[in-house]
C-alpha cells in the first residue's frame, strides 16, 4: 500500500509536476490509524512516498510503527538530502530504500528533476546506501526522447543496485498532459491487484498514478470497508489487466 504522506518536494520533477506544498488533510493520527488497519488486514508492505516523504516531520515515526506491526517498509526518496541519523532506519531489517534515476548524464538527469546537482546528490547517496548494506531499489522513467535509459541502468548496476525497473512516463495522474482526460488505459494494470494507495487528502485509489479515480476516503470510512466495497471492485474491474510479455 502506497502512502502519499506529503506533497512537499526536495526538488521539482518535470514529469511529476509536484506542487511544493505541505501535508494534505490527513493528520499524523490518521496515517497511524491507516498503518494499523493495513497490518490488521494482512497487508505486508507499506511504501512512504510523496512528494518527498522525508519532508514529513513524522515519517520516521510512521516507518517505526509499520515495522512494529510486522509490515515491511519502503521509503521512496529522491535522495537529494539524507541526514546522517536516517541511515540507522534505512539499514533496519524489513526496510527498502527506493529512488528514481534518469540518466548517467548529469545535465540530462538534472533537467528532468528540475534541480541542479540532483544527479550528484542522488548518485552519492545511492553509493553510500549500497556501502552501508541498505536494500536499494531504483526506478528509471523514460521522460525524454533519446534519454540515456540503458546507460542509467548500467551505471546503477555498476554501483551495486540489482533491483532496477524501467517504465515510460504515463499520461495519467500528475503526468497527464493539460487538457487531456485521464484514462485508465494508461495504467500498467497492477493497480487494485495487490496494490492500493492513499493520497494526502485521504482518498483511496488504485495507485498514486490513479489519483483521478478515488473510491472513498479513509477519514470517512475504515480501510477494510473501502477495500471490500462495490466502488473498489468496480474500479478494479475497469482497469485493463497487465499484459504478459510473449
Amino acid at each position: 500500500m502506497e502512502l502519499e504522506i506529503t506533497k512537499a518536494e526536495q526538488h521539482g520533477h518535470v514529469h511529476g509536476q509536484m506542487l511544493s506544498v505541505p501535508q494534505g488533510a490527513m493528520t499524523s493520527e490518521d496515517w497511524r490509524a491507516v498503518i494499523i488497519d493495513a497490518a490488521r488486514l494482512g497487508i505486508t508492505r507499506v511504501q512512504l512516498i510523496g512528494g518527498e516523504p522525508t519532508t514529513h516531520p513524522q515519517w520516521r515515526d510512521f516507518a517505526e510503527l509499520a515495522l512494529s506491526r510486522g509490515l515491511r517498509v519502503e521509503v521512496y526518496s529522491h535522495l537529494f538530502h539524507v541526514k546522517q541519523d536516517w541511515w540507522a532506519l534505512f539499514t533496519r531489517t524489513g526496510v527498502t530504500l527506493t529512488t528514481s534515476y534518469y540518466s548517467d548524464d548529469p545535465d540530462e538527469h538534472d533537467s528532468i528533476t528540475g534541480r541542479n546537482g540532483s544527479y550528484v546528490r542522488t548518485r552519492t547517496n545511492i553509493r553510500e546506501a549500497v556501502t552501508r548494506g541498505v536494500t536499494v531499489r531504483a526506478g528509471i522513467v523514460r521522460v525524454l526522447d533519446g534519454q540515456r535509459v540503458a546507460e542509467a541502468r548500467a551505471e546503477l548496476t555498476a554501483m551495486g543496485v540489482t533491483d532496477i525497473t524501467t517504465d515510460r512516463v504515463r499520461a495519467i495522474g500528475r503526468g497527464s498532459p493539460p487538457g487531456r482526460t485521464p484514462s485508465l488505459d494508461e495504467l500498467c494494470g497492477h493497480c487494485t491487484r495487490g496494490l492500493a494507495a492513499i493520497l494526502p487528502d485521504g482518498d483511496l485509489v488504485g495507485c498514486v498514478l490513479a489519483r483521478n479515480f478515488p473510491v472513498g476516503n479513509v477519514r470517512e470510512h475504515r480501510l477494510a470497508e473501502l477495500l471490500a466495497g462495490r466502488e473498489w471492485a468496480a474500479l478494479s474491474a475497469s482497469i485493463p489487466a497487465p499484459v504478459t510479455p510473449q
